[in-house]
């Protein structure tokens, strides 16, 4: 049952994210800093994207890919329709994942040594979900503070 809440939760959110970019007026806002608002709403996105790509991706679903963390903070602007791609795309290597697992493994401990220590796979799919969920509250005030 926790995956499959977990799972509904990443795609709706990642749907979410989809839809904030979608609702900038101006696509270059999407890249823009202004104030105290340290990132942008491209860069936290590509942070989104490479986050689920790792500890989903490559650690449980053995994808192979490749994280480069600085430059999902230090890149950009990439075109709103490539995010878009790299969005669904990352929507998919999740419920391909995430059905490839059983309610058994959530108990499991998690591969990697994590910011928590050792914890099971299940508590840190949920710290996965948690996270996106805040940074795409980030996305949206970022969208409604800086495209006007």
């Amino acid at each position: 049952m926790l995956l499959s809440i977990l799972k509904k939760l990443f795609l709706r959110d990642l749907e979410k994210l989809k839809t904030e970019l979608e609702l900038y007026q101006q696509e270059q806002n999407i890249w823009i800093i202004d104030k105290q608002i340290a990132n942008t709403a491209g860069n936290l996105c590509l942070h989104l994207i490479g986050n689920l790509n790792t500890y989903i991706g490559a650690e449980l679903g053995k994808t192979g890919y490749i994280r480069d963390r600085p430059l999902e903070f230090s890149s950009g602007p990439i075109p709103r329709v490539e995010l878009l791609k790299r969005i669904d795309e990352t929507s998919r290597m999740i419920a391909g994942t995430l059905d490839k697992l059983n309610e058994e493994q959530t108990a499991d401990e998690y591969p990697q040594d994590v910011s928590d220590g050792k914890v099971s796979t299940g508590y840190f799919l949920t710290h996965l979900a948690t996270h996106l969920s805040y940074h795409l509250g980030q996305v949206n005030y970022h969208r409604r503070l800086l495209d006007n």
